[in-house]
């Protein structure tokens, strides 16, 4: 048995992917927006996502790159889009396979089973691990992030935003996808960003103007980067 978020906007198809997943005898969760799949993966984990392409709020592809910053959780992407140039650059993205719409119970089957295969034992495939960057470590599945040997006392925001930064170091992150994937807003609330990086800075011992870990690039996003010796 694995376990499998079923990420899906059409509650008609959503729910007979979840009864036809549960009668396989898979543990299913699901959800219609892509943001929404995000965070599960992120914060309760899964060891296989079934995603939909036609989501409400991001675009699947868009979907498909920010899941692949934060996990290497198996992905099978269910799309209308039945070209291979479209085919070819969702595997390029990190899709695993695909099913193109419609497909059949047996189909489906026969795809989840072979890339389960492929990932390795359920219960363990698709876990996010740990991130360390310099002498700061955080970890998604504990919720927890330590520098210096000191546990850091966060709130819910302030550890999502750390964490999303964690994984991906070095990587000048936009704002807009920050917004979109911690705070799920698609423009707007650069303060928010902006206060919630200060308290961040002061627990991480840093400061704005004297940077440790988080480099903020004028005009353009962030980036959480190890200190310099």
């Amino acid at each position: 048995m694995a376990t499998i978020l079923v990420v899906e906007d059409d509650p008609y198809v959503r729910a007979a992917l979840v009864r036809h997943l549960s009668a396989a005898g898979h543990a299913v969760r699901s959800v219609g927006a892509a943001l929404d799949a995000l965070r599960e993966v992120t914060q309760v984990g899964c060891d296989l996502v079934l995603l939909d392409l036609g989501l409400p709020d991001l675009d699947g592809a868009a979907a498909l790159r920010m899941l692949r910053g934060v996990s290497d959780v198996p992905v099978v992407v269910a799309t209308a889009r039945g070209d291979e140039p479209a085919m070819v650059r969702l595997l390029h993205s990190g899709a695993d396979d695909y099913l193109v719409k419609p497909f059949s119970p047996e189909h489906l089957d026969a795809r989840v089973t072979a890339v389960l295969r492929r990932s390795g034992p359920p219960a363990t495939a698709g876990r996010t691990p740990a991130f360390r960057v310099g002498d700061l470590v955080v970890d998604p599945r504990q919720r927890t992030a330590v520098v210096d040997g000191r546990e850091l006392e966060l709130t819910r925001r302030e550890f999502d935003l750390l964490a999303y930064l964690a994984a991906r170091p070095g990587e000048v992150v936009p704002r807009r996808e920050l917004l979109a994937a911690v705070w799920q807003q698609a423009y707007g609330g650069d303060q928010t960003i902006d206060v919630h990086l200060s308290w961040l800075r002061r627990k991480l011992g840093e400061t704005a103007a004297r940077p440790r870990y988080l480099h903020t690039v004028r005009g353009v996003g962030v980036k959480l980067d190890p200190p310099r010796p």
